[in-house]
């Protein structure tokens, strides 16, 4: 991209003045926000990588935004999701999100040890790496105006345009920029205001607001300015085609995630893993579905099944609903188990010969009664009125998330493979009416020869994974729902603890 010689000569002595004005000998940053209000933040918790690895899993903290974390069509995705799961693999840990929903909380949540890791692109920052550590920076970018283009630029000449938008940061004087406190955003406008001799109207907006809600404020004429990562600045210009995002206000900065200073050897696990991922195709394919794919963004921003705007899980959300209602669950824990068997669609079999959004068996929806699996509505009522008859069996189970985790579990293997699971179980010394570290750990063994041919066991050979990572996946992917999703209707918000 090419820039005016005066733009380029604003930007090169914008820089030359950091570094005189805003610098101490010592490499300190000084008259910062933060250095001038002193944000202080928790004492970070000393927890690195080899309790994090006796615990099992890793928790990131991540955004919910369009590009780092979100449902489409019933699917989580995210450019952090993605990269997430591709380290907690390589670390052989579990991976648990969660979302900051206020942005400026992110340190405090990490040095609290409410997650061991921040996967976000932020900036780094002296301020911010005086409270936490980086890890190597994984892209560059810079920061850029956003502003809305005249009302008809679509009738103007390029020139006319040009005459009506913000090229000189100099004009930024006296005008209104909506930016995040805490933010890199913020400081850059402090400096420049330091700079240029003359007062941005820096507007200040509280942390829960995502950068690409603020873009959308400016979109709609609700602010008239605000400043963004290069990056997200383009790809939110693809859809909103009246902004304007070619105004720089900073030369190359290095973006990366954050870890506590506490915990080197997770930093120095997490670089090592980022290292090898630039070596693959998968790293860069990953960034240019997120960031570069501008076709696939405008689709699922514009979608109904786009968490963030649409709300909807599927096409079926509205039978699903009422199937929900019948077996007293939580329509989202419903909708999860659906996308489990069949991602919901509804013309798929499985090599066994189950049918529908539900993979009901044939043989099993005659028993239950008349059902054209092919049918959405009738398929979505057949494995309804299955579960119904599952549930019934497990009444004696005290607990109701256990209750649902046996019903998930039968659903899959069947009755008889959770009964023996069951009788394994409370020979062995555990108990029969808790499924996670109870009956699933037998329910696994029963690929065991010395398991299965035990006499309680009355149905023989299982592959117990199947069944065992079944109710895990829907379980988690009814709690990403759960948290991303919007309600509908206040009626909606049915607690699991119900079913």
């Amino acid at each position: 991209m090419h820039y005016p010689f005066y733009r380029f000569f604003i930007l090169l002595t914008s820089s030359l003045t950091i570094w005189a004005c805003s610098s101490h000998p010592s490499g300190e940053d000084i008259n910062t926000r933060e250095d001038n209000e002193q944000v202080s933040y928790s004492e970070p918790v000393a927890l690195d990588l080899p309790q994090i690895k006796e615990r099992g899993k890793i928790v990131a903290i991540t955004s919910y935004s369009p590009t780092s974390y979100f449902i489409y069509r019933g699917q989580p995705m995210g450019y952090e999701y993605e990269l997430l799961h591709r380290l907690a693999d390589y670390l052989g840990l579990e991976l648990e999100i969660k979302i900051a929903y206020n942005l400026d909380n992110f340190i405090e949540m990490l040095n609290t040890g409410e997650g061991d890791i921040v996967a976000h692109g932020l900036s780094i920052t002296k301020p911010r790496k005086q409270h936490v550590d980086f890890t190597d920076y994984h892209s560059v970018t810079r920061q850029v105006l956003i502003q809305k283009k005249p009302d008809d630029w679509r009738k103007m000449k390029l020139h006319e345009i040009e005459q009506q938008l913000i090229r000189d940061p100099l004009d930024l004087i006296g005008k209104p920029v909506h930016v995040r406190k805490n933010t890199s955003y913020f400081r850059r406008l402090q400096n420049l205001s330091q700079e240029m001799g003359g007062d941005i109207d820096i507007k200040e907006l509280e942390g829960e607001l995502e950068t690409n809600e603020i873009i959308k404020k400016v979109a709609d004429g609700e602010i008239k300015y605000t400043v963004a990562d290069e990056h997200i600045a383009n790809l939110n210009a693809t859809y909103y085609r009246d902004l304007d995002v070619e105004t720089a206000l900073s030369f190359p900065q290095r973006l990366a995630w954050m870890v506590r200073k506490t915990s080197p050897e997770l930093r120095k696990a997490v670089n090592e893993w980022m290292a090898g991922e630039k070596k693959e195709t998968d790293y860069y394919v990953i960034y240019n579905k997120y960031f570069q794919n501008q076709k696939s963004f405008r689709t699922r921003v514009s979608s109904k099944y786009f968490s963030l705007t649409g709300g909807q899980i599927s096409s079926y959300d509205d039978m699903i609903r009422q199937g929900a209602d019948e077996i007293g669950w939580d329509w989202k824990l419903l909708a999860s188990q659906i996308y489990q068997e069949s991602r919901f669609d509804p013309q798929i079999e499985s090599w066994a010969g189950a049918q529908g959004l539900m993979q009901v068996m044939p043989s099993t929806a005659n028993a239950l009664g008349e059902y054209d699996l092919n049918n959405p509505e009738d398929a979505i009522k057949a494995g309804v009125s299955h579960i119904k008859d599952i549930k019934q069996l497990y009444q004696d189970i005290p607990d109701s998330l256990e209750r649902i985790k046996f019903t998930l579990a039968t659903y899959n293997a069947g009755q008889g493979h959770v009964a023996d699971a069951r009788r394994l179980a409370e020979k062995h010394g555990k108990d029969p009416n808790i499924w996670t570290d109870h009956v699933d750990q037998y329910m696994l063994l029963k690929a065991r020869k010395e398991y299965y041919s035990d006499p309680v066991v009355k149905y023989g050979f299982c592959r117990g994974e199947e069944p065992y990572n079944y109710v895990i996946d829907i379980l988690k992917r009814y709690q990403v729902y759960s948290d991303l999703v919007k309600e509908k209707t206040e009626e909606d918000a049915v607690a699991l603890q119900e079913g």
